[in-house]
């Protein structure tokens, strides 16, 4: 059972302006102070200037701060989010796909984008010369589906035999405040979990269906599934995420035993034929004794049928070809 985080920020979906139309009136803006100056120099060189001073001073004015208002123009995609804070505080989130405005002063929050970007660095070698490319990074945060596939880790069943597990999570951003806010990076808080999980998860059953006939990882793969997403659901919804399937993609023995497990396998399946096989000659022998006695093809005491049950047996349950022995003379 994970414990609750404290100090939880709920989600707040920001209304913002239409941004077509506070940008091009703020482009409107622009070329009236470029067009402004023209007139504003000319009053200035009369003999009697009266706005020319005033409106010189806002339109210079503007075209040195105008492009700041143009900062808060935000173009936000299906199935994208934007999480902004206003001097540290969070005042909403983008959801809705379109083009918005916004208070130019704010900024988009993204610690998994942070993370990325540290990582983006790939030196690439060609013609003895190594270069390092850096790949700009959104802070928009993803609202689609998205695969988690962690890699096999070594972990022990029910009954103690350490095996190899993989899992593979769909998930999504549910709530996009806590998911910034709540967790540090819930890209990689949600990959322990998982694998935290899986371990905890998966030692709750044997690698196969033992004697008792219960259930395990390789036969109860559906159950394990659903156990495996309630109990990761259970561990990230503080984190706002949510987890649509979490199921295992890879189950085997360590090598260290695999060839064991196998040899134990190969055995079961041995005594399983052999069983169905000594049924079998059971039945047959049974039959064939029926068909003599009803049909009177003779008369047999209790030691010759012994000694025909024991030769049936031996033809009918062997793993080689019988090598018939002809009696010439009297069975007695």
């Amino acid at each position: 059972m994970s414990k609750k985080i404290t100090g939880e920020i709920e989600e707040k979906e920001l209304n913002a302006p239409n941004g077509l139309v506070i940008a091009f009136l703020f482009i409107i803006l622009y070329i009236a102070a470029v067009v402004g100056i023209i007139p504003a120099g000319m009053n200035l060189d009369s003999d009697a200037p009266t706005f020319g001073a005033p409106l010189m001073v806002l339109c210079v004015l503007w075209l040195c701060v105008g492009w700041i208002p143009f900062m808060g123009i935000k173009v936000i995609r299906p199935n994208e989010a934007l999480v902004l804070t206003l001097f540290g505080k969070y005042i909403g989130t983008l959801k809705k796909d379109g083009i918005f405005f916004v208070n130019p002063f704010s900024s988009a929050v993204n610690p998994a984008a942070a993370e990325l970007a540290s990582h983006t660095g790939v030196q690439v070698s060609a013609d003895g010369k190594t270069e390092v490319k850096t790949a700009s990074v959104s802070k928009k945060l993803s609202l689609k589906a998205m695969t988690l596939n962690n890699r096999k880790q070594k972990i022990n069943d029910r009954d103690g035999n350490p095996v190899e597990v993989s899992i593979v999570v769909i998930w999504k951003i549910a709530n996009t405040a806590k998911a910034v806010f709540n967790v540090d990076n819930f890209q990689e808080y949600i990959s322990i979990q998982a694998d935290s999980t899986l371990r905890d998860v998966a030692s709750l059953y044997p690698y196969d269906v033992g004697n008792d006939g219960g259930k395990s990882l390789r036969a109860s793969s559906a159950e394990v599934a659903e156990n495996l997403k309630a109990e990761l659901q259970n561990r990230v919804a503080d984190a706002g995420l949510e987890v649509i399937e979490a199921r295992i993609t890879h189950l085997a023995y360590a090598p260290e035993i695999a060839a064991a497990m196998l040899q134990r396998q190969q055995a079961a399946a041995i005594i399983e034929a052999r069983q169905k096989i000594v049924d079998g000659a059971v039945g047959m022998v049974e039959m064939a004794l029926e068909r003599i006695t009803e049909n009177n093809v003779c008369d047999l005491d209790d030691e010759r049928k012994a000694q025909m049950v024991s030769n049936l047996l031996v033809v009918l349950c062997g793993n080689k070809d019988a090598q018939p022995i002809v009696n010439s003379g009297s069975i007695y």
